[in-house]
């Protein structure tokens, strides 16, 4: 059964709004398992794209088809990687008490186990203004939204969580300043996600 395993970057940064800030995006590459996710690697830098977290994760059940053309994985990058929990409990760490960006946030958390204060989200994907600007309601790639804002082409081959953190912080620094002055203002300029994805927002 092919299943879904996911990259997750991040980056975190300091601000005159908020402590911190940290961007977090889902690469989600497909390997074979016998049944349901896997979390391969998770990658955090801060607010300039400086890594101050990248490791893979050990899987938690055996994988028959790394698809390495596709993922980039193989079997020596997760034999001996971190558990999930010790990743689990650092991702936490990092992202307490700090705003997350990222690209349907929900994904990281959901994955990762956590949640977080849904005021201290700020989410590519559900960004009203990217929406009008595109004419188009729904979810958009993040890809698609840096080629469109930034003229930037990100994710040749397969997805690297590290690019793909430094393009999400590069995005949303590139609008900070309109999508600050909305909030501060008392309005949020995000859609809302799913219903179904409420367990990730406290």
């Amino acid at each position: 059964m092919a299943t879904t395993c996911f990259h997750f970057p991040s980056t975190v940064r300091y601000c005159r709004q908020h402590p911190h800030v940290a961007p977090i995006r889902a690469e989600i590459p497909d390997i074979t398992l016998p049944k349901g996710i896997v979390l391969s690697r998770v990658s955090v830098t801060d607010y300039r794209g400086n890594i101050l977290l990248d490791t893979f994760v050990r899987p938690t059940q055996p994988i028959s088809d790394y698809r390495h053309i596709e993922t980039g994985l193989q079997f020596t990058d997760l034999v001996h990687a971190p558990f999930f929990h010790h990743v689990q409990m650092s991702v936490a760490a990092l992202i307490k008490g700090k705003l997350i960006v990222g690209h349907a946030l929900w994904n990281f958390l959901s994955v990762m186990g956590l949640n977080h204060p849904a005021i201290d989200t700020r989410d590519l994907a559900l960004f009203l203004p990217f929406r009008r600007t595109m004419q188009f309601n729904g979810i958009m790639s993040l890809r698609v939204l840096v080629k469109r804002f930034m003229e930037r082409n990100i994710g040749g081959g397969y997805e690297h969580p590290l690019e793909f953190a430094r393009a999400s912080i590069d995005l949303f620094r590139s609008c900070e300043s309109v999508w600050e002055e909305i909030v501060y203002s008392g309005s949020w300029p995000c859609a809302l996600p799913s219903p179904a994805h409420a367990e990730c927002f406290s």
